[in-house]
């Protein structure tokens, strides 16, 4: 019987993909050129991680605006976190959406919409939840609006 391949590891010895990835976040085979990878871990200030997100959103990058809003999930008050999930959400949905999922898509943004739409009363740090529920109850179609009002 084979051993078990090693598991890549990144510098902190935690298991990590070093396969390269494509702009959308898809593995590359070994040796090829990828995408930079956005740096994880990062805690940012809200207003930070919205204009990051918003900034690789812009650049039509959202597996990486995904990472931004994961960070700011991670590191978010308990009051806020679900806030920030679902913004991460709905960028994981955009993502699929590039890669041509179409039920996978439909099913992060409708999740993501679902957990923003409680904050619709008073949107911390300026977030269009209005405007984001909005959109994703059009089914995600279209474009996304900007994740903050200001």
């Amino acid at each position: 019987m084979d051993a078990p391949a090693e598991r890549d590891r990144d510098t902190a010895g935690r298991a990590r993909n070093a396969r390269p990835r494509d702009a959308l976040g898809r593995p590359l085979p070994y040796g090829e050129t990828g995408e930079e990878r956005a740096p994880e871990g990062v805690v940012r200030t809200p207003e930070a991680a919205l204009a990051e997100a918003q900034r690789l959103l812009d650049a039509g990058r959202p597996f990486h605006a995904h990472e931004v809003l994961e960070d700011a999930w991670k590191s978010a008050p308990e009051a806020e976190r679900q806030l920030w999930r679902g913004l991460a959400q709905l960028a994981v949905g955009l993502t699929h959406a590039a890669r041509g999922n179409a039920t996978g898509a439909a099913t992060l943004v409708e999740r993501g919409a679902a957990n923003i739409a409680p904050y619709g009363e008073e949107p911390p740090h300026d977030v269009d939840v209005a405007g984001l529920v909005h959109w994703a109850a059009d089914g995600g179609r279209g474009t996304l609006p900007r994740l903050t009002v200001s």
